[in-house]
């Protein structure tokens, strides 16, 4: 319980004193877009790895080599766990911006936030909307900006996490439309931080791995029609391979 009342504390005491820093970022925005665009992401990486600290979770990376650090990708990654943002975006190389729910643009302070880190707000309920922000997507990589998501949907609850949930198509169209490539990211046991024993945060093993880059025009035909299930296997096969090292 320390843990979780620490991790909260320095979740609202930064987004409550960062209130001076947004200003900064703004005014600086202004004159040096990408400098700004730089300094908000480490900024939030800096707190996101002492977050990450304050749980002691002990995460393995794997396969960091395959993210290209000089283009934009499109990362696809599996969801377990609202420590997985923290986990993968602390490693992020160049610009990302989230796709999120909708529901987090209400959030004051935190959505500013993501607003200058490029996040873009999903409405899972209207199709019109959604493909809009797949649009805004696409416009963010062809601009020099990666783009996540969790193509779940939502965090997968199931008790085995090796039984995902399926992988909307639509949001391989950010790669098709961007001619960017695709990295699977695979994140094993980030669940068992937090959410398997909630309100407690528990010191895990934790997997990342980056699957090497998927180029939708070199799939075969029937692969690129069914680009979401072939990627969804791939970081199944890691998840299934990492699985032991994640066991204590």
């Amino acid at each position: 319980m320390i843990r979780f009342i620490l991790v909260c504390i320095v979740v609202i005491g930064f987004l409550i004193l960062s209130i001076p820093i947004l200003l900064v970022e703004w005014i600086i925005g202004k004159f040096a877009p990408m400098a700004k665009d730089i300094s908000s992401l480490r900024i939030v990486q800096f707190m996101f790895r002492f977050i990450l600290w304050i749980t002691g979770a002990k995460v393995t990376v794997i396969g960091e080599e395959n993210v290209p650090k000089d283009t934009p990708v499109l990362y696809i990654g599996n969801h377990r766990s609202y420590f997985d943002i923290l986990l993968t975006y602390s490693r992020c190389p160049i610009r990302t911006g989230y796709i999120a729910k909708k529901e987090m643009e209400k959030i004051p302070l935190l959505s500013n936030w993501m607003r200058y880190l490029h996040c873009l707000f999903l409405d899972r309920k209207d199709i019109k909307q959604g493909l809009k922000t797949i649009l805004a997507a696409v416009d963010k990589v062809k601009s020099g900006i990666s783009i996540c998501i969790f193509p779940e949907g939502t965090r997968n609850k199931n008790e085995d996490e090796l039984d995902m949930l399926s992988f909307h198509e639509g949001s391989f169209k950010i790669a098709a439309k961007a001619k960017c490539p695709i990295i699977p990211m695979a994140i094993s046991n980030s669940a068992d931080v937090f959410e398997a024993h909630f309100p407690t945060i528990h010191p895990a093993k934790v997997v990342v791995e980056y699957g090497k880059p998927i180029y939708p025009d070199e799939l075969s035909k029937e692969d690129k029609k069914h680009i979401g299930e072939y990627t969804r296997n791939i970081i199944h096969d890691m998840l299934v391979k990492n699985k032991p090292l994640t066991e204590k």
